[in-house]
């Protein structure tokens, strides 16, 4: 992997640091700051019964006809379309 630093400020951070922190390379001090650094945390995933629980609580407030009325498509904005 190559890694090319385009900002001269961090390359003399990355420097000062080497002279100071008593690294032999950059890839010494890219290892200590990254095991010095939190692990991000993993996305959270919702289970499908997260999904299930959270639509009991709403089911039965409508009917299966106000729901088709609020959920239809609206066909007045639909053309076709030549891509040709």
């Amino acid at each position: 992997m190559t890694i090319e630093i385009h900002r001269p400020e961090l390359e003399a951070l990355i420097r000062e640091r080497m002279n100071n922190g008593g690294f032999h390379d950059v890839e010494d001090a890219i290892m200590q700051a990254l095991r010095s650094a939190p692990a991000p945390e993993p996305p959270h995933r919702r289970s499908g019964q997260e999904l299930i629980d959270a639509c009991a609580k709403v089911r039965g407030l409508l009917t299966n006809e106000e729901v088709d009325t609020l959920f239809s498509r609206t066909h007045s904005f639909s053309r076709p379309v030549d891509f040709e």
